[in-house]
């Protein structure tokens, strides 16, 4: 058996002991190659529920459409409402700790008795994930966790199923993660994060960049790869950069390398829901 072959047959395995469960899909290579997963495995016991929001790229919500129909998920696309809480609004530092609430109490409205799943995986519990706390409180799984997987495994695994469109994709958290904490969270800023990401992407290609909204204007962060393929030209796509920004009524406050949470500055809001018991 192929190490690939032997990864799936792990995460089937854990899944098999899970039952009927419900996918919390957001669009990246962890989620999408779950699902994918959950379906051969558990077949119509497994559901997939995907958030749209203005948070979410809209490419991520035409990519999660675009599998479901093509290999007949059981998806269902709904709201998770953190725009209606105002602590998410207000953007601390465990802003994901609200949204995700938002989206799990969503989920479970739908999904009924099936067990929440994420595509979180091993490299996740090296990071601050005020989002865990959230999944731990609402009794959900981590299947990659369980299977001892990481990120490298996840898209070992999503060639293997043939899943190539996916594979390869850089991680693309929400757009509110673009967000400086403490800067309210605004649909009108996550759209133009959206219309700067996708505008560099076309020019860069698939690569890791991140347009970041900051006390001191607009700031974009590009990874190796996207540097590389400035090959020269940084000064031209700055000042196109501070071109658009300018028609939008922003400041431009340049280029620079990205730096992975960059964005998160200060202490985490207090939490005042209730931990559910085991």
């Amino acid at each position: 058996m192929s190490q690939a072959a032997a990864l799936e047959a792990r995460l089937a395995a854990v899944l098999r002991a899970i039952g009927p469960s419900v996918v919390a899909v957001s669009g990246g290579v962890d989620s999408m190659t779950l699902a994918h997963v959950a379906a051969r495995t558990l077949g119509p016991a497994a559901g997939m529920v995907h958030a749209v929001s203005p948070a979410v790229p809209a490419a991520a919500t035409q990519r999660v459409r675009a599998h479901g129909a093509r290999f007949n998920w059981r998806l269902t696309c709904t709201e998770a409402g953190e725009f209606s809480d105002p602590d998410y609004l207000k953007n601390p530092v465990n802003r994901c700790y609200f949204c995700k609430n938002n989206l799990y109490d969503r989920i479970k409205s739908e999904a009924g008795p099936a067990t929440m799943l994420s595509g979180a995986n091993l490299d996740d519990l090296g990071d601050y994930r005020p989002g865990l706390r959230a999944a731990a409180e609402q009794a959900v799984r981590h299947p990659y966790i369980e299977a001892a997987m990481d990120k490298a495994a996840v898209r070992v695994l999503a060639g293997h199923l043939g899943l190539h469109d996916i594979a390869d994709l850089p991680a693309q958290p929400c757009l509110a993660s673009r967000v400086e904490t403490g800067i309210a969270i605004d649909a009108g800023d996550l759209a133009f994060i959206e219309q700067v990401e996708a505008w560099l992407t076309g020019r860069l290609g698939a690569v890791t960049l991140r347009c970041r909204i900051t006390g001191a204007g607009v700031r974009v962060e590009l990874g190796a790869a996207a540097t590389a393929s400035l090959a020269g030209r940084d000064v031209e796509i700055a000042d196109q950069l501070a071109a658009l920004c300018a028609g939008a009524g922003r400041h431009f406050a340049g280029l620079g390398p990205y730096r992975r949470g960059s964005a998160f500055i200060g202490a985490p809001a207090p939490v005042s829901r209730v931990p559910r018991p085991d």
